[in-house]
């Protein structure tokens, strides 16, 4: 049987706007990518979040992001690898607070929005985020795009990496993710399904330009700020199931 971990971004909002179904998505999702300040989450938010999470028995990720609340984190920032590495240490400890405190821990490292797409290519900035990993947990899985210097500069660092695969956005030939905006990014609701169980069964899917893409991937993200996030990552779980693949968390071995 194969198996597949479903993951979703939690906890993206900010004291009273809230972006996220967190209740719902963490009983459907494996592992959450909870929103640690930079992009989205205030202290209260996080904290319940992380609450709900190990009550649900639900892995607990930091999902690290630029300092850009108004941008919800999806505008590159030119760091220092230095200033970088500093903020996604800070993020991580601030999560791995709450997780604890709620009885839990954080188990794994998730880059979000532009710094995602940033250290697929970005030398100095995949290496900024591989340190501040090391310097705080070397236990910690991180997840990235397959073949990014990110998870290729973690690899070495013999970090537990986990390749990650989208089942709601478009890819390139390249296997890289078609960008916001442009023809192709977001994939039709009624095709995820579908979507995921040939991520999850065959790792690979169709690109943008109809060529096949290999998606060799150990994780499935539903985007947790989607339009009927619930119901989406519901119907994956649901056509993963039928096709006989196991749904379960990279952190459980």
């Amino acid at each position: 049987m194969s198996r597949i971990d479903l993951n979703a971004d939690l906890g993206e909002g900010f004291g009273r706007w809230s972006l996220t179904d967190d209740a719902g998505l963490l009983k459907v999702v494996t592992s959450a990518n909870i929103a640690c300040g930079f992009h989205a989450g205030d202290p209260a938010t996080m904290e319940r979040v992380c609450r709900l999470a190990v009550a649900q028995g639900v892995a607990i990720g930091a999902q690290v992001s630029y300092r850009d609340l108004v941008g919800f984190g999806r505008r590159f920032i030119a760091a220092s690898a230095d200033e970088l590495r500093a903020d996604v240490l800070y993020q991580i400890g601030a999560l791995d607070g709450f997780a604890r405190a709620a009885g839990g821990r954080v188990s794994y490292l998730k880059p979000h929005g532009a710094l995602y797409n940033a250290v697929v290519h970005h030398e100095a900035q995949a290496a900024a985020l591989v340190a501040a990993v090391t310097a705080y947990d070397r236990e910690l899985f991180v997840l990235g795009l397959p073949g990014s210097r990110w998870l290729t500069l973690a690899g070495e660092a013999e970090l537990r990496t986990v390749g990650e695969g989208f089942v709601d956005r478009g890819y390139t030939t390249t296997g890289t993710l078609v960008p916001r905006g442009e023809p192709g990014a977001h994939v039709d609701p009624a095709d995820i399904p579908a979507r995921a169980v040939a991520m999850a069964s065959d790792r690979s899917i169709v690109s943008v330009d109809g060529s096949p893409v290999a998606t060799p991937v150990e994780s499935l993200c539903v985007h947790g700020d989607s339009p009927g996030a619930v119901a989406t990552a519901r119907a994956v779980r649901s056509a993963l199931a039928a096709a006989g693949v196991s749904v379960r968390s990279f952190v459980e071995g």
